[in-house]
């Protein structure tokens, strides 16, 4: 014991609040002085409350949205995989640099599921991180074995959401 390792987190399910809880792992972490970089592989736009927030910790927090949209919305699928695999190169030269001790794949089990990047993969990339690094998925569905290769694993179940009685997205909820 005693000694620090870099940690998996995996937060998936179906309930909200997966993404919010790997923001506020990245917020514990920049504020104990931590680099973290968070890459976004689905959200479109940069202008959510969370990219808008971590303008403020730019020095310790890096932000990426590499995502094409949401993914039940695109007409053109090759050009969706193609934009999936550059946004996955792009957070491995991340992970892989040694400039951060924290890096936060928001939405990433998406693009396993969605045949994007196979898990194999993502599961290459955790064992070949810097032992140090912590690193932190989200999204729903992830499979058997990113769950068994992670360190800590949270379901988020969803029980009620305001969506189903009609109520839209809204500003500092959704995004």
């Amino acid at each position: 014991m005693g000694k620090n390792k870099g940690l998996v987190l995996l937060h998936t399910g179906n309930g909200k609040g997966k993404s919010t809880a790997a923001f506020g792992q990245a917020l514990r972490a920049a504020g104990q002085g931590l680099k973290v970089c968070i890459v976004q592989f689905i959200k479109a736009q940069s202008q959510t409350g969370e990219g808008k927030a971590f303008q403020a910790l730019a020095d310790r927090v890096e932000f990426h949205v590499k995502g094409s949209g949401f993914t039940w919305q695109q007409k053109d699928k090759e050009a969706l995989v193609r934009v999936a695999r550059e946004a996955f190169a792009f957070a491995r030269e991340k992970i892989m640099s040694g400039a951060f001790d924290m890096v936060v794949l928001d939405e990433l089990t998406y693009l396993v599921k969605y045949g994007m990047v196979s898990e194999e993969d993502v599961l290459d990339l955790i064992r070949c991180r810097p032992p140090g690094l912590h690193l932190v998925i989200t999204g729903r569905d992830a499979g058997a074995k990113l769950i068994e290769a992670a360190d800590l694993v949270s379901e988020v179940r969803l029980i009620k959401h305001p969506y189903d009685a009609g109520i839209m997205a809204q500003k500092g909820i959704e995004y």
